[in-house]
């Protein structure tokens, strides 16, 4: 069972980082079929051997990687504390998924995995649970926590414009609305 330990703060070797940043984008460019211990050594220049050895199990290949990529994005600064202004957190978003698509891509890869697996769906959850999270705590330093329930939809917006840069390949229509949605925020900040 694909399992996701509790939010911590985790400390890798350059060694797993490694192999867990070649995994992400494996599954990025390939999809979880293409993952295997020897593709993840290929794209980090490694025996194969060194996966098994740091992971054991693909399962726990995945879970690690999972666990990184969800900390680096919750850590991004559009999630994060560093974020004090509405015009921030819209200037930023673009700039997120521009520079960590492979990540994005691996995040997606996975979500539509647990739609079949049902051991990789619990983990989507927790990931879900853990962003609309972040969410809620960067609007309420926003000050936004007026509205009940805004950070779902505001998560819910990025999700589909990340899904939507990462589909289109171009990020016209993402910073148009992303406009719109710095537009709405203002508001409700206003109001």
């Amino acid at each position: 069972m694909l399992v996701i330990e509790p939010e911590r703060a985790v400390r890798y070797g350059s060694g797993r980082d490694a192999l867990i940043e070649a995994t992400i984008r494996v599954v990025a460019n390939h999809g979880l079929r293409g993952l295997t211990n020897r593709t993840v050594a290929e794209e980090a220049g490694v025996t194969h051997g060194l996966v098994s050895h740091h992971f054991g199990s693909r399962d726990a290949l995945i879970s690690a990687a999972l666990r990184y990529e969800v900390e680096r994005s919750v850590s991004d600064p559009v999630l994060g504390a560093e974020i004090r202004t509405v015009d921030e957190f819209a200037d930023n978003l673009v700039q997120m998924v521009d520079a960590d698509a492979d990540g994005q891509a691996f995040l997606y890869e996975l979500i539509l995995e647990g739609r079949r697996n049902p051991e990789l769906a619990d983990a989507v959850r927790a990931q879900y649970d853990e962003f609309r999270e972040a969410t809620r705590r960067q609007l309420e330093r926003l000050g936004l926590e007026s509205v009940p329930g805004l950070h779902l939809a505001v998560f819910a917006c990025l999700d589909g414009l990340v899904l939507q840069y990462l589909a289109e390949g171009r990020s016209d229509s993402t910073r148009e609305a992303v406009e719109a949605l710095r537009h709405l925020l203002r508001a409700v900040g206003a109001s």
